[in-house]
């Protein structure tokens, strides 16, 4: 999950009912006959060499992460023509563990330096054929995480899917592949619509809290293209690299520092704020303006879509009349006194720089961590978990973990617990939640929760870390006190403390950790 755009974490889901025993088993029986697979744990030997080395993935924190950003729109190339992506994909490596060697080249690796991993990036091919691909770069930023960039992909008009999603490969030095990583799907257009937009069809437009990006293109010409991004605290116009920025409209009447999100599709004309999904940095809220002939149109109220030209007013009046609006000056980013349009009231003038192409922009990030398996396989597929679903408490609970690319050599780890697991389906699976006894053994005494993290582990030791964690949380028990000790209440106290015991036992809840 990105650090920069946090989720709110969705309200705790506590059960405080225990289903018949023979209701469970029956329910249990029916999953065996019905899922693909049956519950599985590892023999006790491996079970404790992998607890150790599962402990220190926790500890240390080594894994690796995969980042590819990308635009969720691609113009179609027709005939010699290249229209290269725009903003281009690119891929970040970030997470301790790319700086740890494996132990068998430690030796050998100590004394080099650069990068440690090449990528290789392409779409992917409907028909089976070697399709072209382009060679990234990494280069190491000033945040340790490394970068690169493919800036000549294009998809040409002999390719008739109205869909791709673009592949990486990345190899280790020395010839091993590390894996094959998949971009979300990227939908194709053969140019921006030019029509009135309507919500009757939304395929196009852009939502509030999506993500964007923003760039200017001074006389169509390629070179000239310059990324909205931001770069040490400040916003810059960069050649090279682009940010993802959350689009969110904006409430007129909030400060710049809380303003209260609202949902919906962004019109022209709407306050909105740019929050930068990775730094949270944000610009004050601005007018979003539809762009035509180099004109802003001050009376236009139609849903905003892909690609289209647009520019951003700051509110308030200006000397000028005109207003002002975000432009860019070289890799600086300022503000543009526009004048009004002498021939028409409700236009206003602009220059090439400050007129912005805005497109929907996407981001899957893979993590793991290679120092616990003892394997040369690729890390892929990479299991990603969307949601978690409980059932059941008490004794008896499971928990459901939804997402993709899960497989049966899977299991799902509490903490540094391994959890019995069944495999069900690439999108499912289902573990038996630990017994809380499994973190300590006084738990049931102490009124503060325990949170151990999830995360899914392969037969062989690769180690898959996620963003959510599963906490126990106890109610009021009260510790046996010393023999002296006064006898409990009996009758209905002892009664209601039976219920309270009963709740105690099943009260769990589960939240997303940012």
């Amino acid at each position: 999950m990105d650090p920069a755009d946090p989720a709110v974490a969705p309200s705790p889901l506590t059960h405080l009912s225990l289903r018949d025993r023979s209701e469970m088993q029956l329910q249990s029986e029916a999953d065996r006959q019905s899922l693909p697979g049956t519950w599985t744990r590892s023999s006790p030997e491996h079970a404790t060499i992998l607890r150790g080395g599962v402990r220190r993935c926790l500890q240390q924190q080594c894994e690796q992460t995969v980042r590819i950003l990308h635009a969720k729109v691609a113009q179609k190339s027709y005939g010699n023509e290249k229209r290269f992506f725009c903003p281009p994909p690119c891929v970040y490596l970030s997470g301790p563990g790319w700086r740890v060697k494996p132990g068998q080249d430690q030796a050998h690796q100590a004394g080099e330096t650069g990068p440690t991993v090449c990528g290789y990036m392409g779409l992917d091919s409907a028909s089976g054929s070697a399709a072209e691909t382009q060679k990234l770069n990494f280069e190491q930023q000033s945040d340790s995480r490394e970068f690169g960039c493919a800036k000549t992909l294009y998809i040409s008009d002999a390719d008739k899917r109205k869909h791709f999603r673009l592949v990486l490969r990345l190899v280790l030095r020395g010839g091993r592949e590390l894996g094959t990583f998949h971009s979300r799907l990227i939908k194709v257009i053969s140019k921006p619509s030019q029509k009135k937009q309507s919500l009757k069809n939304t395929d196009l437009c852009i939502s509030s809290g999506s993500k964007v990006s923003l760039f200017n293109r001074l006389r169509s010409q390629t070179v000239s293209t310059r990324y909205l991004s931001v770069q040490d605290g400040a916003f810059v116009a960069s050649a090279r690299q682009w940010a993802a920025f959350t689009l969110h409209l904006a409430d007129g009447h909030s400060s710049q520092e809380d303003f209260p999100p609202r949902e919906g599709y962004v019109r022209y004309g709407s306050l909105v704020q740019l929050v930068c999904t990775v730094t949270g940095i944000t610009l004050p809220p601005m007018i979003i303006r539809k762009v035509a002939k180099q004109c802003a149109l001050l009376d236009v109220d139609e849903p905003i879509s892909q690609l289209h030209k647009c520019a951003f007013q700051f509110p308030g009046s200006s000397p000028g009349g005109g207003g002002t609006y975000l432009c860019l000056a070289t890799e600086k980013v300022v503000q543009f006194q526009a004048s009004p349009c002498p021939k028409e009231a409700n236009r206003a003038l602009l220059n090439d720089s400050s007129c912005w192409t805005i497109i929907g922009t996407e981001a899957v990030e893979f993590s793991f961590s290679t120092s616990l398996a003892c394997t040369r396989e690729p890390v892929t597929p990479v299991p990603l978990i969307s949601t978690l679903e409980l059932s059941g408490g008490g004794d008896v609970a499971t928990l459901e973990l939804h997402g993709e690319n899960f497989h049966a050599g899977l299991k799902v780890w509490f903490g540094d617990v391994e959890a019995e697991t069944m495999y069900r389906s690439p999108r499912s699976l289902v573990c038996v939640v630990p017994d809380v006894a499994a973190f300590g053994s006084d738990w049931r005494w102490l009124r503060a929760p325990i949170t151990v993290p999830v995360s899914l582990v392969r037969a062989d030791g690769l180690f898959y870390p996620s963003a959510f964690s599963f906490t126990y949380t106890p109610e009021y028990s009260a510790r046996p006190g010393p023999p002296s000790a006064p006898e409990p209440a009996t009758g209905a106290d002892a009664l209601l403390e039976s219920i309270h015991q009963e709740f105690t036992r099943t009260n769990f809840h589960l939240f997303i950790q940012t």
